[in-house]
């Protein structure tokens, strides 16, 4: 019989858990984010069998699922989640400038991939249950319509969805407050930042927690973040199965989480280069990465509200994947408007930071990878 994975905290203060039980948690009891407790490693050759996405998503996560109680399920779960398409289009003749659609699913959002892999273990996983479940989400725009989507309609479950008022666009809001039935969207007077802070305060509530059964659907939760890994694991094969070479990718950022899944997919060994993070006008990511000081502010209200988040809490995920701060501005970069903030210099973002970026013909070139969704 193998070992269970685990999980434990970001913050190190609650026992380590099984993929199942942090997924119900959704935060840990010490108000940490659940991270991997070892990694596995994978090599191109161990996907050699796989073309479809639900595939490799079984493939990639059945490691992080041993002797859990769904691993026997996760084939099903990856089948009925991952439904629809993640293509890569290539934007020039080489192929080597390509974006990866991820707005397929059935509300437009790269959200739609976590929302509906985690609504599909819950169904597992709350089989039968006596007690309701309660799911929270914050929303700076296009997860709680994802979240909503996937949750809508299935016994046993309702949804809260809170939303920044006025700060998310209309259709944003239409996707946000048409659904009835067992989901609730409240328009919340602040901004994103402040709907997050009032999920995480519910967790952390005792009278809360005995009188309801509750989880999340952020990316704070594990079951919505990992799946996501899925997509970048199948373009960087995708392109390594072209070009015979690793993908970078620019991800545009706002709870980080997304960014987290491109990571976590290279960490396990998939062939993936460079991680470029694509911020607007909050700036608290670049700002770090360039002077090494964590300063979360107030959220900055752009036309791009899924990246308008000021204090990101997948940042812990982040620094617990790369503890040192010479070792994180390594890993990854952070672009903001006309640069590139490095650790190895600022850098103009022109034809040198891409050819950079694309390897520039040299031995170690790699396709570079856009994955635009952030505006609507």
């Amino acid at each position: 019989m193998r070992e269970p994975f685990l999980f434990r905290s970001s913050r190190g203060e609650a026992p380590a858990c099984a993929f199942s039980q942090a997924v119900l948690q959704g935060l840990a009891p010490d108000g940490g984010l659940y991270v991997p407790l070892g990694w596995p490693r994978f090599t191109v050759a161990d996907f050699a069998t796989d073309d479809t996405l639900p595939a490799i998503a079984s493939r990639l996560l059945a490691p992080f699922l041993a002797e859990d109680v769904l691993a026997t399920e996760l084939a099903g779960i990856a089948r009925e989640a991952l439904d629809f398409p993640a293509p890569l289009v290539p934007l020039d003749a080489d192929g080597r400038l390509a974006v990866l659609e991820l707005f397929h699913g059935p509300t437009a959002a790269f959200k739609d991939f976590g929302a509906r892999f985690l609504a599909a273990s819950f169904a597992r996983l709350r089989l039968g249950a006596s007690r309701k479940l309660t799911i929270l989400v914050a929303t700076s725009g296009d997860t709680g319509g994802a979240v909503a989507a996937a949750f809508h309609g299935r016994p046993g479950v309702e949804v809260a969805v809170l939303f920044p008022k006025g700060l998310v666009s209309p259709t944003q809001e239409r996707q946000l407050t048409c659904w009835g039935g067992n989901v609730r969207s409240l328009a919340v007077r602040g901004t994103f930042d402040d709907c997050q802070r009032l999920v995480k305060a519910a967790f952390l509530d005792p009278q809360l927690a005995s009188e309801r059964t509750l989880s999340s659907a952020n990316s704070i939760n594990l079951g919505r973040l990992l799946p996501q890994s899925a997509y970048y694991a199948a373009s960087s094969l995708e392109v390594w199965r072209r070009h015979g070479e690793p993908a970078s990718f620019i991800v545009p950022s706002g709870n980080l989480g997304n960014a987290l899944a491109c990571l976590w997919a290279r960490r396990a060994g998939l062939p993936i280069a460079e991680v470029l993070l694509a911020h607007n006008a909050n700036r608290t990511v670049p700002e770090f990465l360039a002077t090494g000081t964590w300063q979360p502010r107030p959220s900055i209200a752009t036309l791009a509200s899924a990246m308008d988040v000021g204090d990101p809490s997948n940042m812990e995920r982040l620094r617990a994947l790369y503890p040192r701060l010479e070792e994180l501005r390594g890993a990854v970069a952070a672009a903001l408007g006309a640069r590139l903030d490095r650790a190895r210099g600022e850098i103009p973002r022109d034809r040198r930071a891409a050819d950079r970026a694309r390897g520039a013909g040299t031995r170690d070139a790699h396709t570079l990878v856009c994955t635009p969704d952030a505006v609507y």
